[in-house]
């Protein structure tokens, strides 16, 4: 089964998307909603997928991204984010993060960032 961890600030939104997963055969071993928590669950968990936020008070998704990469440089990191701009679409580049899901999100969109991962659901 493939593992993920959902983080987000916003509790509505990670529970939602934690939902859809477990719907389409993911199963979510961990929530976090800050970019310290998303580090500490990667390091507990080494979930196969980690779906993150960037926009987050403290600690952001950026600030994750660059820890788990410096953990498993190979880790799978699919971003969740309204953030529309050029400035983060070229931070997200340095990063060589390519799999990014626009909020509002579905279902359909969801499938396709897996597609890229090679990752089949079960919906």
């Amino acid at each position: 089964m493939i593992t993920c961890i959902v983080v987000d600030d916003d509790v509505n939104t990670v529970k939602v998307f934690s939902d859809i997963l477990e719907l389409m055969g993911l199963h979510v071993v961990g929530r976090g909603f800050s970019g310290s928590e998303a580090v500490c669950l990667y390091k507990t968990y080494a979930p196969d997928v980690i779906f993150i936020d960037l926009m987050m008070p403290k600690t952001d998704g950026f600030y994750a991204i660059k820890k788990i990469q410096q953990i498993n440089s190979n880790a799978k990191i699919v971003v969740i984010t309204a953030d529309l701009s050029l400035e983060t679409y070229q931070k997200l580049d340095e990063l060589k993060i390519k799999a990014i899901i626009y909020k509002p999100f579905g279902i359909h969109n969801i499938k396709k960032v897996l597609e890229q991962y090679n990752i089949n659901t079960s919906s």
